[in-house]
């Protein structure tokens, strides 16, 4: 297995979930977030429950934070560090330049992110593929992580 280092130094990310449905999807984004180097991971209308699949207890490794509300969560931003929304009809993966520090917000795995979300992100992107339907959460996000760190 290849280690490879974030090529953004002394930048950092977190990713997160807006009201994520299924615990195992949260799991699987967090475990990728430890993996990939993420700063954090958080959720917005969510709760997390343990995940016994989690062998390497990433709950000790990076950080969740629960926001209740959208509101919530923009009421307490990181200093210059853009929302990165992802989402359908954004602006190609493979052309985006990510920003030295960032939030990327996935949406849910039935409805995506709302218009009233997407307004408070700074870009959107979405990821390239052949078929019409959508990627799963999770591996979404891990898709957008993989990026950033091969970039």
């Amino acid at each position: 297995m290849t280690r490879r280092t974030n090529t953004l130094i002394g930048g950092y990310f977190g990713i997160g979930i807006y009201q994520v449905k299924r615990a195992e999807n949260l799991g699987l984004l967090w475990r990728s977030a430890y993996q990939l180097g993420a700063s954090f991971v958080f959720t917005i209308g969510a709760r997390y429950k343990p995940q016994p699949s989690d062998v390497f207890n990433t709950w000790q490794h990076i950080p969740l934070f629960s926001y209740a509300t959208l509101a919530d969560f923009l009421a307490a931003p990181a200093y210059d560090c853009p929302i990165v929304a992802v989402e359908e009809k954004g602006q190609s993966l493979l052309d985006f330049q990510h920003p030295h520090r960032a939030i990327y917000l996935l949406g849910a795995e039935d409805n995506g992110l709302p218009n009233a979300v997407l307004q408070q992100c700074h870009f959107h992107i979405t990821i390239p593929s052949i078929r019409a339907a959508s990627y799963n959460v999770a591996q979404a996000g891990t898709l957008v992580m993989f990026d950033r760190m091969y970039k």
